[in-house]
């Protein structure tokens, strides 16, 4: 357990204590924090969600109080009843959309795993060894389930593989009948065996271009309805503002603030979380971690980038306007620092998509020249000289690691000084795992690796057209938080600016009467700004979460660094914008 989940953990239980009543949690939630491997009771995650109403209201009672002061008491209360309710609703649903994104990312491995026990399968028609193989050759909670099952009824006839299937039918209709076809290839005579085993990982491929193709058909709804109402109406709506007091309608600057910078930003992360909830699978990038040799332990370079776009945001920011000045230094600065901080996995993440891009062509290799009678260590070799880029790298050490050292292929890949001991990437381990069974087995594994370059070649297309089913919308998702939202949002804020200074200054208290209410002062231009300006920032940070969460699944660091650049092009595009616009206007 990590600190911040120990951290919640505890906080949850504390919470808990003050609501001494039973409670009657659901099935799902239970089934959501076993799924979760968390040692939470759902009693007490609804009984902390109970109670954690209370000091949710009371904390919107108190600030609407010191920001509007004039709000009467009646209106103040069901605001706080509303918070105080959508609070233990959210701390109710919390673990189970936790465990629904775990459980979309999982089923991205779905065709990985049933490929590897389908390439099991045609070099020994055992069961049992092909669900332990493609379990222990997988990352994640879907390997870890087949492992599990296929422990549970080892001597069983199915090893697993039925009981595995009914437990992932539900998320994955696909996955059971591909399972099914692999359970019924055993059983087929020994000429029909290839052609079941091909069904089998061409249902699962099938399964994922049509659960991905619906989904981007029903997601393009929401998203639209998330550009036109969370981004286009609301900057907007900004321009009417000096239109408006002109007419006699006056916008009291914390309403604006509280609408701009909370309501709508809450509103989009609800909707945002509502699309991710509903990606059937989710392809996720490999997990790079700061144990990786090749990413730095702390997080020093990430403070100093940020200490430094801070003050350059704060630099470039006053030659812009007074109020633009802690907008650049926050956007730069906390931009800078996610990028610089994130920005060693993403490299370590490009080597792995460099070796995978190949690995394909170098594995077709050495299946040719294995099924032509040559060893499996010579055929890596042979490879590593036939191929070029970084895979052609990878398979020279592999050969080279085992020439110099003597030791099993399976060490030479993945052993302490393997080719890929620093390469994280379940895909080429999973074939160097094959490698080593193709050792012991020798020349008739030659066509099996053959096939096995054929089916990677598939993978990738599959989750190529995953991508593209999905590109327009989170292009235009992403394209939005980084340029057009701060474009637009700075260029509404000049001409609002520019119209404001070239009207009466008795122009709204003449309309009003004079009677302003209290706490109703109009925006000056540089609340305008401000608040326009977190408004902005608030777009790069959640639609780029949710468009990285949509194309490649919520990777944390795949998404700091996104949001990181996301927030530097958002803070230049939203200066220059006001700048251009206001010499226009």
């Amino acid at each position: 357990m990590t600190g911040s989940h120990a951290r919640i953990h505890r906080l949850a239980r504390g919470l808990a204590k003050w609501y001494p009543r039973s409670v009657e949690p659901t099935t799902e939630l239970r089934r959501s924090l076993s799924f979760l491997e968390s040692d939470l009771r759902a009693e007490t995650v609804v009984r902390a969600g109970y109670v954690a109403a209370l000091p949710s209201a009371l904390l919107v009672i108190c600030a609407l109080s010191v920001a509007v002061p004039s709000l009467p008491l009646a209106a103040t209360l069901p605001a706080a009843a509303g918070i105080g309710l959508g609070t233990t609703h959210a701390l109710h649903r919390l673990p189970v959309a936790a465990a629904t994104l775990r459980r979309t990312r999982a089923l991205g491995d779905a065709p990985g795993l049933v490929a590897r026990a389908a390439l099991r399968l045609r070099l020994d028609a055992t069961p049992e060894r092909a669900a332990i193989f493609a379990a222990r050759t997988g990352d994640g909670p879907l390997a870890r389930s087949l492992a599990a099952h296929a422990d549970r009824t080892r001597l069983g006839p199915a090893a697993g593989f039925e009981a595995f299937a009914d437990e992932w039918q539900p998320w994955f209709p696909a996955l059971e009948r591909s399972v099914s076809l692999l359970s019924a290839a055993v059983e087929a005579p020994t000429g029909e065996r290839e052609s079941a085993l091909d069904r089998a990982l061409e249902t699962i491929l099938d399964g994922a271009r049509s659960e991905m193709a619906d989904f981007a058909g029903n997601v393009r709804g929401p998203a639209s309805g998330i550009y036109a109402f969370g981004v286009l109406l609301p900057l907007a709506l900004v321009g009417v503002l000096p239109a408006a007091r002109a007419a006699g309608v006056v916008v009291p600057a914390t309403v604006f603030i509280v609408l701009y910078d909370v309501v709508l930003p809450v509103a989009l992360v609800v909707a945002g979380v509502w699309l991710l909830l509903r990606r059937p699978i989710a392809v996720p990038p490999p997990r790079v971690t700061r144990a990786h040799p090749d990413v730095p332990s702390g997080v020093a370079r990430g403070i100093g980038a940020g200490i430094c776009g801070l003050g350059v945001g704060a630099i470039a920011g006053s030659l812009v306007a007074t109020w633009a000045t802690p907008v650049a230094a926050a956007g730069l600065g906390t931009g800078a620092a996610l990028a610089v901080h994130y920005r060693p996995m993403r490299a370590v993440r490009r080597e792995v998509r460099e070796i995978e891009s190949g690995l394909a062509d170098s594995t077709a290799v050495v299946g040719r020249r294995v099924g032509a009678g040559e060893s499996v260590e010579t055929a890596i070799g042979a490879a590593a000289e036939a191929t070029t880029g970084r895979t052609a790298e990878l398979f020279e050490s592999a050969a080279g690691v085992q020439r110099r050292l003597r030791v099993p292929i399976s060490r030479a890949f993945l052993g302490d000084h393997g080719a890929l001991s620093e390469v994280p990437s379940p895909r080429a381990r999973a074939t160097a795992e094959l490698f080593s069974v193709a050792a012991r087995e020798g020349r008739p594994s030659g066509p099996t690796l053959v096939t096995l370059a054929d089916h990677l070649t598939e993978l990738r297309r599959v989750q190529a057209d995953a991508r593209r089913e999905l590109a327009a919308i989170t292009g235009t998702l992403a394209h939005t938080a980084a340029l057009f939202g701060p474009l637009v949002g700075g260029a509404t804020v000049a001409m609002a600016t520019q119209m404001a200074a070239t009207e009466p200054t008795a122009v709204e208290s003449a309309s009003l009467g004079g009677t302003a209410a209290p706490g109703a002062a109009t925006l000056a231009p540089s609340t305008l700004g401000i608040a326009v300006g977190v408004y902005v920032l608030a777009l790069a940070v959640i639609l780029t979460a949710v468009a990285t969460g949509l194309d490649r699944g919520l990777d944390r660091s795949l998404v700091g660094y996104r949001i990181g650049l996301a927030m530097c092009s958002a803070t230049a595009a939203y200066l220059v914008a006001f700048l251009g616009a206001s010499m226009l206007f």
